[in-house]
């Protein structure tokens, strides 16, 4: 009996490593005496013990932060740059085989990448076309790691840090383009009423009745808005169209 009982525990115990179940997101590597024979899973499949290896791999997506950077610019600007890194594997079987540490490769691939490609930019194209270069840091890094049977589906700049004196300038050109825009806007409008007075004093102008109910409306304005009196002299020529009309009006 003790036999038969030691016999059946051998049984138990190489079932037991031998049953293998994988997650719907998980990929097996198996490696039968060193040699790869493919990738296998989701659900349940078995292993020979002792002879088969396998090697976990996760397909889902990783989110990789990309530490900060020290990047001189085209333009000579010392500033600091983090990023993140989007990607997933593909081949799990080209992941585990073609390189040593998929994770690490493409970790020290975009620093490498991302200093390589801001360097060539100058300051202000890195703070106003960042979906451009976010773009151009994807597609060389996941032409690179193409072969790698990984995927990189994006990369977005985070942050970008920039000396206290650069932000300095940066805010007094800030500052002076606004003062530059609104002149320019105070100006235009300068320009715009003075076009509309040229054209309402031609026509008072050809019509002295419009110029005195011009004269009498302003008038009216001033004495509404403060509780004073207000003495005006009046011109003679106010009276003159009354006192030059024919005889018969009169």
């Amino acid at each position: 009996m003790e036999g038969y009982a030691v016999v059946l525990a051998i049984v138990i115990f190489i079932l037991a490593s031998a049953v293998r179940v994988l997650r719907e997101y998980e990929r097996g590597v198996i490696f039968r005496l060193g040699r790869v024979i493919g990738a296998k899973g989701p659900g349940l499949f078995l292993l020979i013990p002792i002879v088969d290896r396998m090697v976990k791999v996760s397909l889902r997506i990783i989110a990789m932060d990309i530490p900060p950077q020290d990047i001189i610019t085209k333009d000579n600007v010392s500033i600091k740059v983090n990023a993140v890194l989007y990607f997933r594997v593909m081949d799990a079987q080209k992941a585990i085989v073609v390189v040593e540490d998929y994770l690490y490769a493409t970790s020290q691939l975009a620093q490498t990448t991302l200093r390589s490609v801001l360097g060539q930019a100058e300051m202000d194209e890195l703070l106003s076309a960042r979906e451009k270069i976010n773009r151009e840091l994807q597609e060389i890094i996941d032409n690179h790691t193409d072969p790698w049977g990984i995927k990189v589906s994006l990369v977005e700049v985070k942050h970008v840090d920039l000396p206290q004196d650069m932000q300095r300038a940066m805010a007094r050109q800030a500052e002076a383009e606004r003062e530059r825009r609104a002149k320019i806007i105070h100006a235009e409008g300068e320009f715009e009423a003075s076009r509309q007075l040229s054209e309402a004093a031609k026509v008072m102008s050809e019509n002295s009745i419009a110029l005195q109910l011009r004269f009498l409306q302003t008038i009216t304005e001033v004495a509404s808005e403060n509780n004073s009196t207000i003495v005006l002299p009046l011109p003679i020529e106010l009276f003159t169209p009354f006192l030059n009309r024919p005889e018969k009006e009169k």
